[in-house]
């Protein structure tokens, strides 16, 4: 038995910004249908009871958007209601909402609080930095919004990290915003580099991340995070964090870092189902969990090809001395304008981080078998 992972989006595309570099948007362009409206209560429960009908050692449920807020609170309270209601005894189920913050209040807050969700948060580094894309519908900055929501969140004792969207203009501020973040207390978080649209050259666009950016926003962020573990100031950055569990020979749990794509499901707002966030895409439509079971689900997945084609290996990744920690990388960083696979468009940022930060790893690999990191 596998864990049961399902990343839903309850509200299908719709937000309430208009972020520029916004990947979903670009996907909702590409379907029949851009957006899905909001999930139904039928829905909900389908998605849920055919989830739990199935044995699992875990089940972990993530909303997303779009927005997933704008779903309104009581779509969550139906939710947990259900869950409750539909989980085999002594299951595990972890909640999650991944969400812009511009709409946490006390009560949101109180709701998350009481029902152990874990809240991530948006948030693409200082003002001018998170000002330049996360905007609202009249193009102004929602920066001062979330910091207040991150507030009401620790007063509420909500656990949260942070997402942070490395654009070019926020590679090029690595330090400014590690030192920010800590100055704040902001101590869990991930980073994912910005995506172009699919079926476009790299680097087209103003926010687009050159691999140049990269590796230099991934050697700045590591220079700080070294040193704040080597002092004892633990900070938990997901990349490094799992870099150093690989050399410590456990299984990376992102899974852009396992060598092939995860089996996590993606529920649109209709029920239908996808095998990423990153290819909720017509052609890839797995069925609908208002009809179909989660072992029909994965069937047609199996039949589809995906994690297979995502586990081809490039001549030059066999002989590189990195690829037991790099793996290739996310399949969306691999795909060329053409949809074919290649090597990771990010390949020599890597490389060049690998070759500055080992060290440091192993320094810090070592300090985590004697029980000194990640306390």
């Amino acid at each position: 038995m596998q864990p049961i992972s399902l990343l839903v989006k309850p509200a299908s595309g719709a937000c309430n910004l208009r972020c520029r570099y916004c990947f979903y948007s670009d996907e909702m362009k590409r379907r029949e249908t851009p957006c899905y409206a909001m999930m139904s209560p039928e829905t909900l429960e389908n998605m849920l009871r055919r989830t739990f009908c199935e044995p699992a050692p875990a089940v972990s449920i993530a909303f997303q958007g779009g927005e997933p807020m704008l779903a309104g609170l009581e779509f969550y309270r139906t939710a947990v209601r259900l869950i409750e209601r539909y989980r085999m005894h002594g299951t595990p189920v972890q909640l999650a909402v991944q969400t812009n913050g511009t709409l946490i209040d006390d009560e949101w807050a109180a709701f998350f609080a009481e029902n152990h969700f874990l809240i991530g948060i948006s948030l693409d580094g200082t003002r001018q930095t998170h000002d330049l894309y996360r905007t609202g519908p009249e193009g102004d900055g929602t920066f001062q919004t979330v910091m207040r929501a991150i507030r009401i969140l620790r007063e509420h004792r909500v656990e949260y990290n942070i997402l942070t969207v490395v654009t070019a203009q926020a590679a090029r501020r690595a330090e400014e915003i590690y030192r920010f973040y800590a100055h704040h207390d902001l101590r869990y978080q991930q980073y994912i580099p910005c995506l172009d649209p699919l079926g476009e050259a790299r680097g087209q666009h103003v926010y687009s991340l050159t691999p140049e950016d990269f590796e230099k926003f991934l050697k700045e962020q590591f220079a700080c995070w070294y040193q704040d573990i080597m002092h004892g100031r633990f900070v938990y950055n997901r990349y490094f964090d799992n870099l150093v569990g690989m050399l410590l020979r456990r299984p990376p749990e992102s899974c852009g870092m396992m060598g092939e794509c995860g089996r996590q499901l993606v529920v649109e707002a209709d029920g239908s189902v996808y095998p990423c966030d990153f290819y909720v895409l017509d052609r890839y439509r797995l069925g609908s969990l208002n009809v179909n079971s989660l072992k029909e689900v994965e069937q047609k997945r199996d039949a589809l090809g995906f994690v297979d084609a995502s586990r081809k290996v490039e001549k030059e990744c066999l002989t590189c001395r990195w690829y037991p920690l790099c793996r290739g990388g996310c399949r969306r960083d691999r795909e060329r304008p053409d949809g074919t696979l290649g090597l990771n468009c990010y390949c020599k940022a890597y490389r060049g981080f690998f070759e500055y930060a080992i060290s440091g790893l192993e320094q810090v690999a070592r300090l985590a078998q004697t029980g000194g990191f990640g306390s």
